[in-house]
């Protein structure tokens, strides 16, 4: 079977650990059909390579699926996800971002989550798991994500295909 992410080992080299963006904790928690095949085998490729990292903009965001929070740890063990606080650089960081995206023209009046994680992402050396990654990649263009090849592609091969 083909990997879910592509030279894995030597993109991983500067960075600390992987945060795992919630979009791909949740396609795994749903078995979402289109998405929870690449998502776990890519969690399951980083955790072969290094540290899997959540924070609590990720915890929040996945808690939603969860009536308790002890089912949401069950679902997140600390063993298999080391959990850090939002850095105090990141939350200005974030700022910073959510300054561009309203000069963009972005409509939200405050800063997004993505901002937050992203920020986090890059402060702390970290790479960046997640499916969803045209924000991260116009706001942290220096970030090490770790994506799907191609949106497009993921949505036209059956679960099935290698």
């Amino acid at each position: 079977m083909k990997p879910a992410l592509a030279n894995l080992a030597t993109r991983l080299s500067n960075c600390r650990g992987v945060l795992v963006d919630s979009n791909v904790l949740l396609d795994v928690a749903t078995s979402d059909p289109v998405w929870s095949d690449w998502s776990g085998r890519a969690i399951a490729e980083c955790a072969d390579l290094s540290t899997l990292i959540i924070d609590p903009i990720v915890y929040a965001e996945v808690s939603i699926g969860y009536s308790t929070i002890e089912a949401l740890n069950a679902a997140l063990p600390i063993t298999s996800y080391a959990r850090e606080p939002l850095p105090w650089d990141a939350g200005f960081l974030a700022g910073k971002c959510f300054l561009n995206y309203r000069k963009r023209g972005g409509a939200r009046n405050t800063p997004l989550p993505d901002f937050y994680i992203g920020a986090h992402a890059a402060v702390a050396e970290l790479a960046l798991l997640t499916r969803e990654d045209s924000r991260y990649r116009t706001y942290f263009p220096k970030l090490e994500i770790l994506g799907p090849p191609s949106r497009r592609a993921m949505r036209v091969l059956p679960k099935s295909a290698p």
